[in-house]
């Protein structure tokens, strides 16, 4: 889960680095989905999550600007 977790959010800076807004999205779709599984089963912390989801999520809201 921990590998995946850091390339899905790779994936989501780099669409937010090239400026692709459809990437960027669908990438941060699933990033949140690994970043709530990855707090259930307790690889990472809650709020390490939360705070992850909530930067990532104001990286892809920027491009809609």
């Amino acid at each position: 889960v921990r590998t995946s977790l850091k390339t899905l959010v790779k994936k989501v800076e780099s669409a937010v680095s090239s400026g692709n807004r459809e990437d960027a999205g669908k990438a941060l779709k699933e990033a949140i989905q690994v970043l709530n599984k990855a707090a259930l089963k307790g690889v990472i912390h809650k709020n390490n999550a939360a705070r992850r989801k909530s930067k990532l999520t104001v990286k892809v809201n920027s491009l809609l600007k």
